[in-house]
């Protein structure tokens, strides 16, 4: 009975650990839905596009952002030097910021980029702050990160605004040998 209490116990104190990350987007195992947002960054730029629908079975990190800052920044380029270092597995990575004015957003976005020397990252803007109605990302989180491969999720990270740092980013860079099939 003693070791069910403390189990139990065990149990109860890690879910109030754990109750603060915001829960958003797709869990391990669901499939990643199609949908489209206007480019602003690379060859798709100024076009309404879905890079799922082109991803097929490819490893892939989509990122879900609601603000355009550094340390997203940080992450994004090392996971356009990722797209670089797996271009045999064929890695694919894009950012899709959810705000309601893409035509605000746009040149801030491109600035942004250009600044960073982000290059085999599109970026794009879908004008809904819900996201992609499958995708069920949280309010709460201001970065939803989603690696998926073979159109299955792997891995999924979300993080509050100010909540994400380096050490984030490097837990986020060590899961991709998970989808790229790589050490």
């Amino acid at each position: 009975m003693k070791a069910l209490c403390s189990f139990a116990c065990c149990v109860i104190a890690l879910n109030f650990a754990f109750a603060d990350s915001p829960q958003s987007g797709l869990r391990p195992g669901q499939r990643p839905g199609p949908y489209s947002a206007v480019i602003s960054t690379g060859p798709e730029r100024g076009q309404s596009f879905c890079y799922i629908c082109e991803t097929a079975d490819k490893p892939a990190v989509v990122i879900f952002a609601r603000t355009v800052n550094d340390t997203l920044a940080k992450l994004v380029q090392s996971l356009d030097k990722a797209v670089d270092e797996n271009k045999k597995a064929g890695l694919r990575v894009w950012v899709t910021f959810l705000n309601p004015d893409q035509l605000s957003l746009d040149p801030k976005i491109v600035e942004w980029a250009q600044k960073h020397g982000i290059r085999n990252v599109p970026i794009g803007v879908l004008e809904d702050a819900d996201g992609p109605p499958s995708y069920r990302l949280s309010r709460d989180a201001e970065v939803t990160i989603v690696l998926f491969v073979k159109q299955k999720v792997v891995a999924n990270s979300a993080y509050r605004s100010n909540e994400m740092g380096d050490a984030q980013v490097a837990e986020i860079l060590k899961s991709l040998p998970r989808i790229t099939g790589t050490k």
